[in-house]
């Protein structure tokens, strides 16, 4: 009696498909062979035998008819629902992420885009003078108060009394010296961006806060946490210093030392100590006989900035000194500004008193704060 008697063995396939053997055994000779089969297809049904092929190369082998029939697309539309949910699901948890990350991100206009225009100091001061300072002014302290003996000895041999016409000026200082950096005000931002391309002779903006501000001579990421001492008066001095055309030599010149790789110091708060001495030097009247003369406080101010800076900077390069002693330094300096500043006979500039100093290469006497001397003698352009 001949009969065939099928054994399936199912088997997984490379791809996950399901492989099933059918084990067809002939009792007459007692031989068997197993036939390979795919859900129920024999290979002649055009799926390929070996079961390295992937599943989208047997679905396009496949008859959609067989596909029907072998119950493939049934499977699929039964947990198709499932799948599709959970593809839904992780589509909107994803979409819900990116929302979230979009949340913290500024968007960047095109106007953003586009350098800001560089800022003279007279336009910066034009703005405070036409700003209420009101409340900055009522916490102002610009005088020493002294009493006692201190009080009539400084009556009696102290400087001159500052001219009450020249007060609402002074007074104007002081309050600058208050004002914190504002993201929120143009004016702010366009002083601080105007600082840092005239510095590094770049045509565009850089960002509000980032690491490059140390290339400058910050000593961190945001520039407003170097000005607790000074508020804005210390970016308004280092403007006049880069926008002046007769100082912006010099400024490039002490620069050029702040990056030097064994003298090396941080150029803007070293700008900052020098209005620090400023502020002290006016506070003290040490200024007001120069300012009665002038009829002015904050061009006298701004002059004594320039050469107190120029000072330093002859000290700092002539001496060979290093950032190891910037504290000595400091305190040199600052003695040697106090002393009772005179105008300078042979230019409109304030230097205190014996200020002179030998230009060493040149040989030339150099006052601090001649600055066209100082550039004939250290070959910067005019």
């Amino acid at each position: 009696m001949e009969g065939d008697v099928a054994v399936v063995v199912y088997s997984e396939g490379s791809k996950g498909f399901q492989q099933e053997c059918q084990q067809t055994e002939d009792l007459t000779n007692g031989h068997s062979k197993l036939t390979p089969v795919l859900n129920g297809l024999p290979p002649g049904n055009g799926i390929k035998e070996n079961g390295s092929a992937n599943g989208s190369s047997y679905l396009r082998s496949v008859p959609i008819s067989a596909l029907k029939q072998n119950g493939i697309l049934q499977s699929l539309a039964a947990g198709g629902e499932q799948t599709k949910a959970e593809e839904v699901n992780s589509e909107l948890e994803r979409a819900q992420q990116e929302w979230d990350a979009l949340e913290s991100i500024q968007p960047v206009l095109v106007e953003d885009l586009t350098p800001s225009a560089l800022i003279s100091f007279n336009e910066a001061l034009q703005h405070f003078q036409t700003t209420d300072l009101g409340d900055l002014l009522r916490n102002i302290q610009p005088t020493i108060r002294r009493t006692g003996l201190a009080a009539i000895t400084h009556f009696l041999f102290g400087p001159p009394r500052l001219h009450k016409e020249l007060v609402e000026e002074r007074d104007l200082v002081f309050a600058i010296a208050q004002c914190s950096l504002e993201n929120s005000q143009p004016v702010h931002m366009r002083v601080l961006q105007t600082i840092y391309r005239k510095l590094t002779c770049t045509r565009t903006d850089c960002p509000r806060y980032g690491p490059h501000w140390e290339n400058v001579g910050f000593q961190g990421t945001d520039p407003a946490t170097d000005l607790r001492g000074t508020g804005f008066l210390g970016l308004m001095h280092a403007l006049y210093l880069v926008m002046d055309p007769e100082t912006l030599p010099l400024a490039r010149d002490i620069y050029k030392l702040s990056q030097h790789p064994v003298q090396n110091f941080p150029f803007c708060v070293m700008s900052i100590n020098m209005t620090r001495i400023a502020l002290h030097a006016l506070r003290e009247e040490v200024l007001s006989k120069e300012c009665n003369r002038r009829q002015q406080v904050v061009g006298v101010l701004n002059d004594f900035y320039v050469a107190t800076f120029l000072h330093l900077y002859q000290l700092w390069k002539s001496e060979k000194k290093t950032i190891s002693d910037s504290g000595y330094v400091l305190k040199e300096v600052e003695l040697y500004a106090k002393k009772e500043p005179q105008a300078d006979p042979e230019t409109p500039r304030v230097v205190p008193t014996g200020t002179a100093c030998r230009d060493r290469p040149a040989g030339r006497r150099l006052t601090r704060c001649r600055i066209a001397t100082h550039l004939r003698a250290t070959g910067s352009p005019e």
